[in-house]
């Protein structure tokens, strides 16, 4: 294997949002040396994101994270583009989690990196980069003046303005935004009890409780088009168009955050350019619909983070990271299809009634409901394993379903992903699969067990035996394909 080279560390990640702090925690648990550079003194506490996908929520899970979090809370309710949708249809799986602000999952995030070891330069705004093609040169203004870091990657998890993906020269195609839409979280708000939000010939109004006195209020204006800003609209700005759109005054409230966004739609064609790569809101800018960015942001960390590590580390080879863009750049395409779909229901104005009414009543069929709760929690998601199966569950998550080890032990299976390792899993008595995983036992823990006869869901596993990647998806799957083979795809040569 290709030695890696030896500068200040091993991986700067730029940003740390929910993203970057994700990826920097994932590098770590591979055993890489992170830096984190981010501009900002201090975590922000404000939060666009007001919780997480039923994805995201197994991503936290399978690293022990969700007691951190406190109580969570699950919503059935769910809307596309402001239609109503059951996302609990069936089994209830595909329920996000609300109440949880991004500002506090930063926090957690946070936390839990700095617990691992990741290097957190708070003050820190990343100025320019060189990839000399043996590493990266990266350059940043810090308190006590310019730092220079070399490192064998950089990361760019600098959100939708991100400086990594301008001075890296990713191309960024898409459209720009034809609207603008201002929020603001109040206090002191009177609104009538149960009012939501409604349409009015002058445009879209949302309010909605978040807690502890808090109301955030949306306004879009029909015809609106987006200012150039330095910083964010004063309250004002927000109380004026909230009036001109309703006709009531909430100018009396307290603001504690006011924000704008628009409609853009972007991705980068490539996340990865040589020894740079992109994730989340860098790689991909979008309306914000359905809380689908904060949750895509931090699956791309966490199927970048183990094989980013595993390359750093010298494990792997650099063209394992080739399968990051091939695996990720389809969910965030996915992505922009179908927040620009949410778009025209949400901004569109009278013309766009009866296409709202119509999909009312499309929604509230089981099937459909499932199609889309299955879109925006990204449970549906199946990436291509390569031919080293073919069975129905390679590509797909581990399901989630409760063992009980050989041991004895009762254990959900997401508990056997906290050391972020991989997993085979062995369920039947055929011991040529695990006696194979074995010779990787460096990288491959072996475990095995059977089914609870009581599951956690209503999934199963319909295998004998399987390789789970670190990222909590198979990679194997007993009956088709070749164990030996997956095992070299995603863990390098044999270590035992």
């Amino acid at each position: 294997m290709p030695t890696q080279p030896q500068g200040d560390t091993d991986v700067v990640v730029a940003g740390a949002g929910p993203a970057g702090l994700m990826l920097a925690a994932e590098l770590r648990l591979a055993g890489a040396r992170v830096v984190v550079l981010e501009q900002e003194d201090r975590p922000t506490a404000e939060s666009r994101g007001m919780g997480f996908t039923a994805r995201t929520l197994q991503v936290f899970d399978q690293r022990g994270l969700l007691p951190r979090f406190g109580e969570l809370n699950r919503s059935p309710g769910g809307h596309f583009g402001s239609v109503p949708v059951d996302f609990a249809v069936g089994d209830g799986r595909h329920a996000s989690v609300t109440g949880i602000s991004q500002a506090r999952t930063v926090v957690v995030l946070g936390e839990w990196a700095a617990e691992l070891g990741v290097d957190i330069r708070r003050g820190h705004r990343l100025t320019r980069f060189v990839d000399t093609g043996d590493g990266v040169e990266v350059r940043a203004d810090g308190p006590g003046g310019e730092v220079r870091l070399v490192a064998s990657y950089l990361v760019g998890c600098d959100g939708g303005r991100s400086v990594v993906r301008r001075a890296g020269g990713f191309d960024f195609p898409g459209t720009d935004a034809t609207t603008e839409l201002l929020l603001a979280d109040v206090q002191d708000l009177e609104l009538p009890p149960k009012w939501s939000g409604e349409r009015r010939p002058g445009g879209m109004l949302l309010a909605a409780p978040l807690g502890n006195g808090m109301t955030r209020v949306v306004v879009s204006e029909h015809g609106r088009t987006p200012r150039e800003r330095t910083g964010p609209p004063s309250f004002g700005e927000v109380a004026e168009a909230w009036k001109r759109v309703s006709g009531d005054d909430i100018s009396g409230a307290t603001p504690v955050w006011v924000s704008s966004f628009g409609d853009a739609a972007r991705q980068a064609t490539e996340y990865r350019r040589g020894r740079v790569l992109l994730a989340g809101d860098a790689a991909h800018v979008h309306l914000p619909a359905s809380g689908q960015g904060m949750n895509v942001s931090v699956q791309d960390a966490v199927n970048l983070g183990w094989k980013l590590g595993a390359v750093v580390t010298g494990r792997m080879p650099e063209t394992l990271l080739d399968t990051y863009h091939t695996e990720r750049h389809p969910v965030g395409a996915a992505l922009l299809r179908n927040t620009r779909a949410q778009a025209v229901l949400f901004l569109g104005g009278p013309e766009t009634q009866p296409l709202r009414e119509v999909l009312t009543e499309v929604f509230r069929g089981e099937e459909a409901a499932r199609l889309l709760a299955g879109l925006v929690s990204g449970l549906e998601i199946r990436y291509d394993v390569g031919g080293t199966g073919d069975h129905p569950l390679a590509g797909r998550r581990l399901p989630d379903v409760q063992l009980v080890l050989d041991d004895g032990v009762k254990t959900p299976g997401s508990r056997l992903l906290h050391p972020a390792r991989g997993v085979l899993l062995s369920l039947g008595s055929d011991p040529e699969p695990a006696r194979t995983a074995r010779k990787w036992s460096l990288h491959v823990d072996v475990h095995s067990a059977r089914l609870a006869d009581a599951p956690l869901t209503g999934e199963t596993i319909e295998a004998d035996a399987v390789l789970v990647r670190p990222d909590g998806y198979v990679a194997w799957a007993a009956g088709s394909g070749d164990l030996d083979a997956a095992l070299h795809r995603h863990f390098g040569e044999p270590t035992g």
